[in-house]
């Protein structure tokens, strides 16, 4: 099998950004919406570069996945996010791009990595934003690489379609839900789509949607614990249909599985016109893994999640099971690295 030709070499793109007040939670924190924000930005700008090399429509490189977004270390005010964005593969209509940030303190010089993400993007034209373009191939290293790309591709894509068929409507908490229940914790946010929350061709950002995703979650996390949260991890995230202006969402976290210290949250977000006849879709939904934090930064214990009903039970299970099937991953990824 012969590499096929492309571009001299794959696509890379950083960006730097001080991290301010307002980017933080009462403790000082950078919001994992911020992060994520950032993150996406410049998958998109670097996906959008990319896919307007070749000739025909003009496109716009919109978010459809986020493989996976994992939170490394905080980041604080005044420190400064290099984020660092590298296409390393690409489909007949879709890309995958790496991100990385680092955090930089500015007064010492000292740099780490905060953060790492995987994300999937399609190219929509600007003629007509329905109509998925070509995107144009890169140059890989080796046989190997492009085949390593291909298996994520395959991968994501049956999720994706696994996904899209187990969806399930939100159900309401109890009036007076008790400690420690999923109800008891459960938090929803309305939001009316405005121009300042959308592109320049009316559609809401991945970025933007991620940020409302994170806030939800990060009330979920703090209702159940009591205490100050992080985000510890995302993913993975399906865009299944755009937001556009005009529109109203509605932002779901509840609470799936709980370990010693972390908890997972699952997030939906539905949105419909607040004119018009169209129904209520599903846009987005996505897992979001919190950690407990004491005052100084370490990790705390997590309340025991108390189940009600076989819905819960059969969400708990499957929450374990990808708990169980990430740590399996990290404990591989740090044998390969020792």
């Amino acid at each position: 099998m012969s590499v096929p030709e492309a571009r001299p070499e794959a696509p890379s793109l950083q960006l730097c950004r001080i991290m301010r007040p307002d980017d933080t939670n009462f403790v000082g924190n950078v919001h994992g919406g911020a992060i994520l924000k950032m993150i996406e930005e410049a998958g998109c700008i670097v996906s959008t570069q990319h896919c307007n090399i070749q000739n025909g429509d003009r496109c716009l490189a919109a978010l459809v996945r986020v493989e996976k977004a994992e939170f490394l270390s905080p980041m604080f005010v005044g420190e400064v996010a290099h984020v660092t964005s590298e296409i390393t593969f690409t489909s007949k209509h879709s890309l995958e791009v790496q991100v990385k940030v680092m955090a930089e303190n500015i007064l010492t010089g000292a740099k780490r990595l905060a953060n790492k993400a995987a994300l999937w993007y399609v190219p929509c034209s600007l003629q007509n934003v329905n109509k998925i373009m070509e995107v144009p191939p890169i140059k890989y290293v080796s046989e190997e690489q492009m085949e390593e790309g291909r298996k994520r591709y395959e991968a994501q894509k049956m999720e994706r379609l696994e996904t899209k068929a187990r969806l399930e409507e939100v159900v309401l908490p109890p009036t007076n839900p008790e400690k420690y229940t999923v109800g008891f914790s459960q938090s929803s946010l309305i939001h009316l789509v405005g121009p300042s929350d959308c592109t320049q061709h009316s559609y809401v950002p991945g970025g933007r949607t991620m940020k409302l995703m994170d806030d939800v979650a990060g009330i979920v996390a703090t209702r159940h614990c009591q205490t100050n949260v992080v985000t510890a991890s995302v993913g993975p995230i399906n865009f299944h249909r755009k937001i556009s202006k005009g529109y109203v969402v509605t932002v779901t976290g509840r609470l799936t599985f709980v370990s010693n210290k972390s908890m997972e949250i699952e997030v939906l977000v539905d949105a419909d016109t607040v004119v018009g006849t169209e129904e209520k879709y599903r846009a987005v939904s996505a897992f979001f893994t919190f950690i407990s934090l004491d005052k100084d930064n370490k990790p705390l214990p997590v309340p025991p999640l108390k189940i009600e009903g076989e819905q819960e039970q059969r969400r708990c299970e499957e929450g374990k099971a990808r708990y169980m099937q990430n740590k399996a991953k990290r404990m591989a990824e740090k044998e390969r690295q020792q």
